[in-house]
Formats: structure tokens, C-alpha cells, sequence
């Protein structure tokens, strides 16, 4: 990993489960995307600034998630943000949901920096490349 983990806490509220009180699987995209989020805003990127400052924003490539236990009602979890890899205009992520020490959700997701008005990839900004280090 490039960087530190970043994590996240995320209540598991009614409306991410089912009649049972069991997340549903499309909801744990929902988590790691908040997640992603607050990473970037805790690296001084918001989405606002990204497109008027930037004129970028993220947009996911790939993803491929492991399910391997459910989160169920009121649980309180814990989705993480790692750097695997920074390329010109793409960086590799390792996410996690975890509860209670034990790992539930595990995903490897491809983010590609595009431009705000035409979707085109671009190199990564400059100071935002310097936040989440260079690939030796």
C-alpha cells in the first residue's frame, strides 16, 4: 500500500437492509463510495473543487468485490480506502467493510480521473498526486 489506510465509520440504517435486517449487496458500493469520498475531502479534494479548480473528477473503471459475511441492522461499520497504485491518470484502491474485527466486504476498484466537461482521462492534478504519493 501506498499510503495509510483511511476508514470511515457507517451506521447500517433500515433502509440498507432487506424485511430481515440483512445489508443488501448493492448498499456496501453505496458505503465504499462514501468512503471515497470523505478520502478525498480529507485530502483537501471535494468534489467541488475537483471540477472548478481541476476541471476533473473520479470515475470508477472496475471493481470486483468479495462478500464474505452480511452486515445486518445497527451495525456499526468501518469502510477503509488504501492506495495500491498511482498511474498517469488512474489509481488503484483496496476498500474493506469491517465490523467488529471481522471483514465482511473486500473490493479492488480502478478509478480513472477524467475531465469535467468532456469524460476524457487526464493526468491526475498535480497536488493531488502529491497527497497520495508516486509509484517507486
Amino acid at each position: 500500500m501506498l499510503n495509510d489506510n483511511f476508514s470511515l465509520p457507517v451506521r447500517v440504517y433500515y433502509q440498507d437492509t432487506d424485511a430481515g435486517g440483512v445489508v443488501y449487496h448493492s448498499t456496501y458500493l453505496n458505503f465504499m463510495e462514501r468512503a471515497r469520498y470523505e478520502w478525498l475531502r480529507a485530502l483537501g479534494f471535494n468534489v467541488h473543487s475537483m471540477v472548478e479548480v481541476h476541471n476533473m473528477l473520479f470515475m470508477v473503471r472496475s471493481l470486483e468485490v468479495e462478500y464474505l459475511k452480511p452486515a445486518i441492522l445497527d451495525n456499526l461499520l468501518h469502510v477503509s480506502v488504501a492506495v495500491t497504485e498511482v498511474g498517469r491518470s488512474r489509481i488503484a484502491l483496496f476498500q474493506e467493510i469491517i465490523c467488529n474485527h471481522v471483514k465482511l466486504v473486500s473490493a479492488t476498484i480502478q478509478v480513472v480521473c477524467v475531465g469535467a466537461d468532456t469524460l476524457k482521462p487526464m493526468r491526475i492534478p498535480a497536488p493531488l498526486r502529491e497527497k497520495i504519493g508516486k509509484v517507486a
